[in-house]
């Protein structure tokens, strides 16, 4: 793991005026150049994501088979919540972001107020046993996660450089991928010593986020970060500077690289299927008992971890457009091994690595790719756009997967993702410039 240099005031030193700029994105540090350092908000931010990430993907872990075997739920009924849990969030990140902007060093406290509120949800889960209270709930989480998202990463992106965002989204990825592999350990390990082992994960859970919340209130710093003006400003188009209101937000998709981008990930969201169900599918496919499945996630968050720091190097170096394009070309794959005939025990391994392959490819990625097009003052509103989009399109995913796998069976709902996954990846690729100007880190 990188870390800081306490010498230093910015997360990395200028570019030499005469350093060439590559057409994928900056220029690539000289050799024997002293490797750049994460900033030490990076680090606070990750270390709040980790813990978070370990309470809520011990919800995550047991939440499919609490739903479908404890309460009973159909696959379309599970689509449904899934799709809330995982797109709800969507409403209120374009709100959140203007009001980290409209502040000018809000960005900590409005993903503070986020950490709360999903903090807050899950001791309710305890008293919910029906499809209503539980969407209403996790509707409530998912606000919480909607309103610290964008803050969260526009305080990465501010205290990084364009040449080394795609490295620093990518530390902070894996600290929070850290979490994720710790919590479903931990779901299951509580599920294994207790009688009553759904309510305990819960509870445990709710402790868990309020230290995250804890950490952030007393070591992330409270203004937000700019970077020097010598190493970000010229990578950006020429715009005026705008003042950090909802039109000027919206303004910002005049942005051609922005616009591509924001399409991309809205199309490509369309045929990503949930986590949940990918780990359905596989225990369906391998017979994996229900006490062994909270340990699936495992797999796709060790990949992650893995991955996450090389990827983002190899995005800053190469390219974010074809990092992100590759990582959905490993889910592509993913899908083809759940539809395939076979059924060595080699299966559930190359499935979860490439799952983590392609969150280690995009997740981070997309947002250091966003953060090159979009100014200072609305970095926070810019990157919610984008996630916006996203976050949309796996809800309307979730819910169209589910009704499809309930009217007509789990492998034709995959099929017919599988095949607009490769169509909307075939699009995403004619959208690449042939000639991106230098302005556009994503290109």
């Amino acid at each position: 793991m990188y870390v800081a240099d306490s010498r230093a005031g910015t997360p990395d030193s200028p570019a030499p005026a005469s350093a060439p700029a590559s057409a994928e994105g900056a220029a690539r540090p000289r050799a024997g150049r002293r490797r750049a350092a994460v900033a030490p908000t990076v680090l606070a931010l990750g270390t709040v994501s980790l813990i978070t990430d370990v309470s809520s993907e011990m919800v995550t872990a047991v939440l499919p088979l609490y739903l479908v075997t404890g309460l009973g739920l159909s696959p379309l009924g599970f689509g449904l919540l899934d799709g809330i849990y995982n797109g709800f969030s969507a409403l209120v990140r374009l709100a959140g972001g203007h009001l980290a902007d409209r502040g000018g060093g809000r960005h900590k406290w409005v993903a503070g107020a986020g950490y709360a509120l999903s903090a807050a949800c899950k001791p309710l889960l305890l008293l919910a046993h029906t499809l209503t209270p539980i969407g209403l709930i996790l509707a409530a989480d998912r606000t919480g996660k909607g309103l610290r998202t964008a803050p969260r990463d526009a305080l990465i992106s501010l205290s990084s450089t364009s040449r080394t965002r795609g490295r620093a989204f990518g530390v902070h990825r894996a600290m929070d991928t850290a979490g994720a592999l710790f919590g479903p350990l931990v779901a299951f390990l509580i599920l294994r010593a207790t009688v009553d082992g759904y309510d305990a994960v819960f509870t445990v859970s709710f402790c868990v986020a309020v230290v995250g919340v804890l950490v952030l209130v007393l070591f992330v710093p409270g203004g937000s970060t700019r970077p020097p003006a010598t190493t970000d400003t010229p990578h950006l188009p020429p715009h005026p500077t705008p003042r950090p209101t909802l039109r000027a937000a919206l303004a910002l998709l005049r942005r051609p690289a922005l616009r591509r981008l924001t399409v991309c990930a809205l199309l490509l969201g369309l045929a990503t299927v949930s986590d949940s169900f990918v780990y359905l599918l596989l225990q369906r496919r391998l017979g994996v008992p229900d006490r062994w499945f909270a340990l699936l996630p495992l797999g796709t968050a060790a990949a992650f971890l893995l991955l996450a720091v090389p990827l983002g190097r190899l995005a800053d170096r190469v390219g974010r457009w074809r990092v992100f394009l590759a990582g959905h070309g490993a889910l592509l794959l993913t899908y083809g091994l759940l539809l395939s005939s076979w059924h060595g025990t080699a299966l559930p391994y190359a499935v979860l690595v490439l799952h983590g392959g392609f969150y280690a490819a995009t997740d981070g990625v997309l947002m250091a790719a966003a953060s090159d097009s979009v100014p200072d003052e609305l970095r926070s509103s810019g990157l919610a756009l984008v996630q916006t989009g996203q976050a949309l399109a796996r809800f309307v995913c979730s819910i169209g997967f589910g009704a499809a796998w309930t009217a007509w069976g789990d492998r034709t709902a995959l099929t017919a993702s599988a095949v607009a996954l490769a169509v909307c990846a075939l699009f995403s690729l004619s959208l690449r410039p042939t000639r991106p100007p230098r302005s556009e880190g994503l290109a």
